[in-house]
C-alpha cells in the first residue's frame, strides 16, 4: 500500500481474522424457547481432541467476546480481545497468552467504548465494533491513539465486522447489523427490511493520517432459505468470490450462509450446528487450498472445519479444556511459538486459548502447502 513500510506491507497481508462472535444482549433477546439458546453438554462425538498451547488467566468480570492478531515488530504478536462489560480490549502475548494491558473504558469519546464487540486489524489500524455506541472505532497501533469512527449515521446493533483491501489505502468495510423490531420478544424487524443485516463502508487511510468513510449500501436476502434473522459473524474469501456468515437464530437452525462478495445469497447454507455459529476464520494455505475453521458453541467447543474450495466437512476437534467459544482468530503468519501459526479462540467468556496449527493438522490429518 502507498505510504506504508514494508513492514506494514507484510501486516496487511497477514491480517488477522477476526470475526465477532455472539453478544448476548443485556437483557438478552428470550426467543420461544429459552432452553434451546442455552449451549448444552453435547453427546460423546467422535471428533479429535487437540490439546491446548496455553489458556490465559480468567476474566470473568470482562466477558470477553471477539479476538484480532497484530504482528509485534519484535517478531511476535499480540492477540487483541474486545471485552463486552468491561468496555475495553484486552492485549495478550500470542506465544504465552499472558496479559499485557488494558486499553479504554466506558464512554462515548476517542478512545472509550459502548460494549464492543467484533474485531480486526488490517495493517496497523484496528476496528472495534461497538454494540451500544452504534459505530465502529477506528485506532493505531501500536499505541492504540484512534483515528475516528465509521457508521455512527446508520449502525443500529452491529457487532461482526470484515476487512478487505480493495485499492492502496482504501479498505471495504462489512459490518453485520442485527437490530430487531423487539429484543426482549425475539422479534425480527419486517421483512422488508432483512436487506440491511450486512451493511458495507469504504474507508480511507491516507498516508499523512486520520481517517474518512462513507456507506455504499446494505444487503441480506428477503426470501426464507437465504434470510439472516441473527447475525453476527462475517468472514470473507475474495479468491473464491464467498463470504461466510453466521446465523444465530435457532429457531430456523443455526447455521454458516454463503453469500457472494457482492452480497447475493448464493443458495447455500452449511448444515444446522449444535448450538451457535460463532466465530469463523479462513486458514488459508495459497490462492486456492486451504479450510475454514468455524465455532459451534457447545461445551466444549466443537471446531468445525470445511474445504476451502468447496465447503464439504472435513473433520471435527475439540480442545481438552475450551467451551462456549465465540470469536476466534487464525494467524498463520508464524510465531517463535508457532512457527507455522495458530488458531486464537475466546474459552467460556473469561479467557482465551492457543490452539498450534501443527496439532490441528497432525489431529486432522490435514496436508497442504501451508504445512510442514
Amino acid at each position: 500500500m502507498a505510504g506504508m513500510s514494508s513492514f506494514s506491507l507484510i501486516r496487511a497481508a497477514c491480517v488477522g481474522l477476526l470475526l465477532g462472535g455472539c453478544a448476548s444482549l443485556s437483557p438478552p433477546p428470550a426467543p420461544p424457547s429459552a432452553a434451546a439458546a442455552t449451549p448444552q453438554a453435547r453427546a460423546p462425538h467422535p471428533d479429535a481432541v487437540v490439546k491446548e498451547a496455553w489458556i490465559s488467566s480468567a476474566h470473568p468480570e470482562d466477558e470477553l467476546d471477539s479476538l484480532a492478531v497484530w504482528p509485534t515488530e519484535q517478531g511476535g504478536a499480540w492477540v487483541i480481545a474486545t471485552a463486552k462489560s468491561g468496555n475495553q480490549l484486552l492485549v495478550f502475548d500470542a506465544d504465552t497468552g499472558q496479559r499485557l494491558r488494558t486499553v479504554g473504558g466506558p464512554g462515548e469519546g476517542p478512545g472509550q467504548f459502548g460494549r464492543p464487540n467484533g474485531i480486526a486489524v488490517w495493517g496497523d489500524t484496528l476496528f472495534v465494533v461497538e454494540r451500544d455506541n452504534h459505530r465502529v472505532q477506528a485506532l493505531s497501533l501500536p499505541d492504540f491513539t484512534p483515528l475516528g469512527f465509521v457508521g455512527a449515521e446508520t449502525l443500529k446493533v452491529p457487532y461482526g465486522i470484515w476487512v478487505q483491501e480493495t485499492a492502496p489505502d482504501t479498505l471495504k468495510l462489512l459490518v453485520t447489523d442485527s437490530f430487531m423490531a423487539d429484543f426482549r420478544a425475539g422479534l425480527l424487524p419486517p421483512r422488508a427490511q432483512m436487506d440491511q443485516r450486512v451493511r458495507r463502508y469504504t474507508v480511507s487511510l491516507p498516508p499523512e493520517g486520520g481517517l474518512s468513510a462513507v456507506e455504499t449500501g446494505s444487503f441480506g436476502d428477503t426470501g426464507d432459505a437465504g434470510m439472516l434473522h441473527m447475525v453476527e459473524s462475517i468472514a470473507g474469501d475474495p479468491a473464491h468470490e464467498r463470504l461466510l456468515i453466521a446465523e444465530e437464530d435457532r429457531r430456523v437452525g443455526s447455521t454458516l450462509r454463503e453469500y457472494t462478495m457482492d452480497g447475493r445469497y448464493a443458495g447455500r447454507s452449511l448444515p444446522v450446528f449444535d448450538a451457535d455459529a460463532e466465530g469463523v476464520a479462513l486458514w488459508d494455505c495459497d490462492v486456492d487450498s486451504g479450510w475454514w475453521v468455524a465455532t459451534d458453541q457447545t461445551r466444549p467447543t466443537l471446531f468445525r472445519v470445511y474445504d476451502r474450495a468447496s465447503l464439504a466437512p472435513v473433520d471435527t476437534f475439540s480442545g481438552q479444556v475450551v467451551a462456549d467459544t465465540d470469536g476466534v482468530a487464525l494467524y498463520v503468519a508464524g510465531t517463535p511459538r508457532f512457527p507455522d501459526g495458530a488458531l486464537f479462540v475466546q474459552h467460556d467468556n473469561r479467557a482465551l486459548a492457543a490452539f498450534d496449527l501443527r496439532d490441528i493438522a497432525a489431529a486432522l490429518h490435514l496436508h497442504g502447502a501451508c504445512l510442514p
